[in-house]
């Protein structure tokens, strides 16, 4: 993760929660499944087609997407600038000269880019769970930052 030459493209992901993420996706996919299979056999006076086993199935596919949405924060950093994307798929693409600086403030769950007018924006593809990958991360980041303002 180091940054040894200008073209390098420094691209950063969590690890335990894109972990989590997937786990996560997988169980609540299982359960769905298991429950439509047993839907049918259940004796509650109530009548279930296979058209509600289909439906359950594809409930489980939704919630098992929307966990894996968890998995897909990124940051993306260059010589010119950098890319935050967090879990709705948006990017957010600033140029170093924005930022004023990279931080991860005392009892953070993730790190930030500090800019203009008291304003940051969160990057959660740098998790404090994440411990020395979060270190080596933020270090990154801020030694392209600083190549930039000192090359201004």
């Amino acid at each position: 993760m180091t940054a040894k030459d200008t073209s390098e493209v420094l691209v950063i992901r969590p690890k335990r929660a894109t972990w989590m993420a997937v786990v996560l996706s997988v169980v609540l996919f299982a359960v769905f499944v298991v429950v439509s299979v047993l839907l049918r056999g259940s004796r509650t006076g109530v009548i279930f087609a296979v058209s509600d086993q289909i439906a359950m199935v594809g409930i489980g596919v939704v919630l098992a997407g929307g966990a894996l949405l968890f998995a897909t924060p990124r940051v993306r950093a260059d010589a010119e600038g950098i890319e935050v994307r967090n879990i709705l798929l948006l990017n957010k693409k600033l140029a170093w000269h924005e930022v004023l600086s990279v931080s991860f403030p005392d009892g953070a769950s993730f790190a930030r880019l500090e800019l203009p007018d008291f304003e940051y924006q969160g990057m959660l593809a740098i998790q404090a769970v994440d411990r020395e990958h979060a270190v080596r991360s933020v270090r990154a980041l801020r030694r392209l930052h600083k190549q930039a303002w000192a090359d201004r």
